[in-house]
């Protein structure tokens, strides 16, 4: 498989290293400093694109493979306010698009914990709930896309929490979200009573649980048309 890489800082080198592992091509290797267009994915045999860029960019990197009918895999986050105009425009065109606030497998695995846990402790209005997020100080967007995740799993089973917040709220989901040094990702969540407090949480230690996801995701949309997201692609794999 032809893959290109819109985007290629650090999430970019470790999927190459994935890719290229698993036997696939990395047909190109673009960055900010870059010009292109549909006909550089075209001209590339391009099979699957897979970005990582910035929020400011996605939606125009993302049309450009719809117009190359170059499926995309898009590992940005903090664009989702235009991700329903984007999935209504990929079913238009009849292209394929895969898209997740976190391609790791342990944390897809966690989103599915999280729901669990969340559906037991509403009973319980002793216990208040929040979630918190750390990541590398060059991460742009606060939350994280994997908070936000987290935190719309926790409000499905608590109809009186309003929406997720960045603060302290009882009609709010609080998120805590932190910058610190090279971290690649830590997120918890606290059901916090007077006498006790329960926890779970997820710590990557590296980059490369990301990439294999990635990997993963572009595997599966190649030769398909629709919106897709990584349940989709581990429900595929699990069979």
């Amino acid at each position: 498989m032809n893959i290109a890489l819109i985007g290629y800082g650090k999430m970019g080198k470790v999927i190459e290293e994935v890719a290229i592992r698993k036997g696939h091509q990395i047909a190109l290797k673009l960055t900010s400093k870059d010009v292109w267009d549909k006909d550089t994915l075209v001209n590339h045999s391009t099979d699957v694109a897979i970005e990582f860029t910035q929020p400011s960019v996605v939606t125009k990197n993302i049309l450009t493979c719809f117009d190359a009918n170059v499926p995309v895999v898009v590992g940005t986050t903090g664009w989702y306010q235009g991700v329903n105009e984007i999935s209504q425009t990929c079913i238009e065109k009849n292209q394929a698009m895969l898209y997740a606030s976190n391609f790791s497998i342990g944390v897809n695995l966690f989103f599915k914990i999280n729901e669990m846990v969340a559906a037991l402790m509403n009973k319980y209005n002793e216990y208040e709930v929040s979630v918190t997020e750390v990541h590398h100080v060059h991460k742009k967007d606060a939350p994280s896309g994997t908070a936000i995740s987290i935190a719309e799993g926790i409000l499905k089973y608590y109809p009186k929490k309003i929406q997720w917040r960045l603060d302290s709220n009882k009609d709010g989901l609080w998120i805590r979200a932190r910058r610190v040094g090279d971290e690649k990702g830590y997120h918890s969540v606290c059901y916090q009573s007077e006498v006790d407090s329960i926890q779970i949480d997820h710590q990557a230690h590296s980059r490369k649980g990301f990439a294999i996801g990635a990997v993963l995701a572009a595997e599966y949309i190649k030769g398909k048309n629709g919106v897709f997201q990584m349940k989709d692609v581990l429900d595929f794999f699990s069979r």
